[in-house]
């Protein structure tokens, strides 16, 4: 099971993108282990300094932008 974590102070972007991150797993077939960071300390922690920001198995592999679910299925597989 991939380990995501959503990093973001809980807008309407980092949501979006933790609905997205769903969607995209749920269009895979595949269980992840969804995790929300809202602690600017612990998102700084990422080397992230803009938000919202998607982390994969440890790995941040967006920050700054929304992406779409087909964006993220890429980084799922």
């Amino acid at each position: 099971m991939k380990k995501v974590q959503i990093l973001g102070t809980g807008c309407a972007k980092c949501q979006k993108l933790t609905e997205n991150t769903q969607e995209a797993a749920k269009g895979l077939g595949i269980d992840i282990e969804l995790v929300k960071v809202t602690d600017m300390v612990e998102i700084m922690k990422f080397g992230v300094m803009s938000t919202p920001g998607l982390v994969v198995d440890g790995k941040v592999v967006a920050s700054g932008k929304l992406l779409k679910p087909a964006e993220i299925t890429a980084f799922l597989k």
